[in-house]
């Protein structure tokens, strides 16, 4: 399960906007987390087709850090697999471009402190040892010199060699970030910020947060909103992870897994049990539109519209699976 942390300047509306993503309180004073289910109307169509008893969507989990960037916050967030940043654009006198450039600046000098004693520790270390230390000393000075230009990690150019060395220490800034803007009512995303920015009216939705979803929704559409804020928040947090969605559906469940884009069929089958991966023999596919189509897993086997797909087949959004495996 990947974990998003919320950042944002005091009174940015950030744990509004927790609230109305996870549709739960706020505890005030350490972090707040909440596992949510990711929106996805083709379970539901699977499990009616092939009558599950069980309907499992794939989860994602918020962190909501209070108190700005203490090291207890700073701990939290370096644990989360992705960021969001959150901009406040619901004021008049709102700069949600200048609050992305104290963000930024914010999270420099954090992973700038992390790198630094990084990089004293890993060069005593290899006084006398061999090329494995040098290339740790490397990365991390390669680090310094992109945090000391005021330079993000992930826009720094840094090769996979560097970034693999990086990832022991959790830099904030190599992290996938995206950012929201937390919209007065009406209003649209302000000029001057990235072009995939999401724009989200939190506090309206964060009134609906106990109330039954379809009443949410209900009471939503009558301020305009026709789709709630967590579905198009979710969907970029995935394309940031470069996460995709595979399905596996039959009588006992229907269930939506999250794997990587590229993974091939065996790292597919290790993400629903590691003993389908070892033992993994072929994988029957299908896609989620196909299967539809076809009115079912039975009936798309009958009329031969299953792939059978060996270990180098890379899984696609949307694929249907059925591993065959023998431990």
């Amino acid at each position: 399960m990947k974990s998003i942390g919320l950042v944002g300047v005091p009174y940015s509306g950030k744990t509004t906007l927790f609230t109305a993503l996870t549709r739960t309180g706020a505890v005030g004073g350490r972090a707040n987390q909440a596992v949510v289910p990711v929106p996805d109307p083709r379970l539901e169509v699977l499990a009616q087709m092939e009558r599950s008893k069980k309907v499992v969507p794939a989860q994602v989990r918020f962190v909501d850090v209070p108190g700005g960037a203490t090291a207890q916050g700073l701990a939290a967030l370096r644990e989360a697999d992705a960021l969001c940043l959150v901009l406040r654009a619901f004021r008049p006198d709102a700069n949600p471009s200048g609050e992305l450039a104290e963000l930024n600046a914010e999270l420099i000098l954090a992973d700038l402190a992390v790198v630094e004693s990084a990089l004293e520790n890993a060069r005593r270390r290899a006084k006398g040892r061999g090329q494995g230390a040098a290339e740790e000393v490397a990365a991390l000075e390669a680090a310094n010199t992109a945090l000391s230009a005021e330079r993000l990690l992930r826009d720094a150019g840094l090769d996979e060699g560097v970034r693999r060395v990086l990832r022991g220490i959790s830099p904030l800034t190599l992290k996938p970030w995206i950012v929201v803007a937390n919209l007065e009512e009406g209003a649209e995303v302000p000029p001057g910020l990235p072009d995939d920015t999401i724009g989200v009216w939190a506090e309206i939705e964060a009134e609906t947060a106990g109330m039954p979803a379809d009443e949410a929704r209900a009471l939503l559409a009558e301020f305009g909103v026709a789709e709630p804020g967590l579905d198009p928040v979710i969907a970029a947090c995935y394309r940031a992870l470069e996460l995709i969605t595979f399905l596996t559906t039959g009588e006992d469940e229907t269930r939506a897994w999250e794997v990587r884009s590229g993974a091939s069929a065996p790292e597919a089958a290790g993400v629903i049990h590691s003993d389908l991966q070892r033992g993994f023999i072929r994988a029957e596919v299908i896609s989620y539109d196909e299967l539809v189509a076809a009115g079912g897993w039975d009936q798309a086997k009958h009329v031969g519209h299953l792939r059978i797909e060996g270990k180098d087949y890379l899984v696609r959004e949307g694929d249907v699976l059925h591993v065959r495996f023998a431990v």
